[in-house]
This record gives C-alpha cells, sequence and structure tokens, in this order.
C-alpha cells in the first residue's frame, strides 16, 4: 500500500528541487554572462552568480536544520529554462538583441525561483520551521532584486536598441523607455514560473 504523503515528504521535495535548480544556475550563469554585450548586463549577471552561491550555501544550511541529508532531485523546469537560454546564445549573434534574450531567459528563472522559495517557506512556517523561512527569506529577496534590475537594464535602453536593430549596449543608459520585459508596473513579465504555488 503507498504510503500517505504528508507536508513534510513535499516540504523536503521542494526543498531538493530548488538545490538541484540552483546548482543549475551556478553553471549557466557565466555562459549568459560571456555572451552578453552589455557591459552592465554582465556585471548584473555575475553578480547574481555570487548571490546564487551563497543561495545553495544557505540551502544546505537549511537541510542542516531539519536534520536531512543535502540531495537534489531533477529540477526539470529549470533545465528546460536553461536550455532555452542556451538556445537564444546559440541561435542570435551578439548584440542588443541577443542581451534582450538573455534578459528574458533570466527573468524566467527569477520567476521560477520566486515561486518555489513562496511556497517553501510557506510551508517551512507550517511545519514549525520558521527560523528555515527565515533564512531563505534572504534568498527570495535576492531573487525579486536581481528580477528588477534585469527589468531596469531592458527598459535602459536594451530593448528599444534591440528593437531597432541598433547595437547600443554599450551606449550610456536612456531612462524612460518602453520594455518588452515590463508589464506596465515596474515588474519584469518574464515569468515561466511553475504553478505550484507561490504563497507569501
Amino acid at each position: 500500500m503507498t504510503e500517505t504523503t504528508t507536508l513534510k515528504d513535499l516540504f523536503i521535495d521542494e526543498l531538493r528541487d530548488i538545490y538541484h535548480a540552483e546548482r543549475q544556475l551556478v553553471r549557466a550563469l557565466p555562459k549568459l554572462a560571456k555572451a552578453a554585450t552589455s557591459p552592465d548586463l554582465r556585471e548584473a549577471i555575475e553578480s547574481h552568480l555570487a548571490e546564487t552561491e551563497e543561495q545553495v550555501s544557505r540551502i544546505e544550511q537549511a537541510f542542516e536544520m531539519i536534520d536531512e541529508p543535502a540531495k537534489t532531485k531533477t529540477c526539470s523546469g529549470m533545465l528546460g529554462i536553461v536550455e532555452e537560454g542556451s538556445d537564444v546564445i546559440k541561435e542570435n549573434e551578439k548584440g542588443a538583441a541577443l542581451d534582450a534574450g538573455i534578459i528574458a531567459g533570466a527573468q524566467r528563472a527569477e520567476h521560477y525561483e520566486m515561486a518555489a522559495y513562496g511556497t517553501i517557506m510557506a510551508w517551512a512556517r507550517a511545519l514549525g520551521h520558521d527560523d528555515v523561512a527565515e533564512l531563505l527569506s534572504l534568498s527570495l529577496e535576492e531573487e525579486k532584486a536581481a528580477d528588477q534590475k534585469l527589468t531596469e537594464l531592458a527598459e535602459s535602453g536594451l530593448n528599444e536598441a534591440a528593437r531597432n536593430g541598433r547595437d547600443e549596449s554599450r551606449q550610456p543608459a536612456m531612462a524612460g523607455t518602453t520594455a518588452g520585459n515590463s508589464n506596465g508596473n515596474g515588474k519584469g513579465r518574464g515569468a515561466s514560473s511553475r504553478q505550484r504555488g507561490g504563497h507569501r
């Protein structure tokens, strides 16, 4: 007879899932940074890489806090997002259009992680692991900030340059431009996140 799945089982499973996702990004982000033409975009990706490495460490700490081994579970969602990002790099020459594509792919990853961390934090609190929820809230805030930074970069001229077929990624930023990565309220729309419940 199949054992009944508990919230604790789901929580550990989700923690292993995001652990795998973050480790994938540690390998993928350097490739995005290398492909970027815009120095500002490259710097933003490299900065978030350092944060992602710290996020991996936080997840490992979270496993210790709940007395569970730090194991990964294949995160198919992030695998797909990373593969799409690789395709964008392969299919486009360096320039503003590629930078816009990199931003879109990176924002898909950010929204995916935001949904995952929101769910994990909610389940952690429900299970009495407020300390774990507090620890992972740091990662969630970093993901939100990274997403906002990507939107600002898109709105500062990269999207306009890509639209006009110009390579202006090395030009000074121009404020107030329309961005395809914005949904009108200042937040990135590159969301391909799971509908697994971003409980807040």
